[in-house]
């Protein structure tokens, strides 16, 4: 009983990430882990979605690399996620951009939010 509290006390943890939502161009920095080495990666894309609540709330992040769509998601509670950085805020009007798959090169950019303040 005391390890199943642990593990959702662990998932519970909030990471102190910025607020982003689908349209904004992120950046984030994990972890992988190769037998006993250990090495930092970046993916760098759009998200598309964000999903789900509490502990199993994740997002999905994609990217066009040599011409072929590449889709990740993460959970947010994810202890091998180090970093997540917002580089562009998108101006979208819907929740889930799942149209974004169907479109190539310049229809697929997504307009940057202006900043008014």
């Amino acid at each position: 009983m005391d390890a199943i509290k642990f593990v959702q006390e662990q998932m519970l943890k909030k990471p102190d990430f910025p607020k982003f939502g689908p349209g904004d161009n992120v950046v984030v920095t994990y972890k992988i882990v190769e037998g006993d080495k250990e090495r930092n990666q970046s993916f760098r894309g759009d998200v598309i979605q964000i999903n789900g609540e509490g502990a199993g709330k994740t997002f999905t992040v994609r990217k066009v690399s040599n011409g072929v769509g590449v889709e990740r998601i993460w959970p947010f509670a994810s202890p091998n996620i180090i970093d997540i950085s917002v580089t562009k805020y998108g101006k979208v009007r819907r929740a889930k951009l799942y149209y974004l798959r169907d479109l190539v090169g310049k229809k697929a950019r997504i307009k940057e939010k202006r900043n008014t303040k």
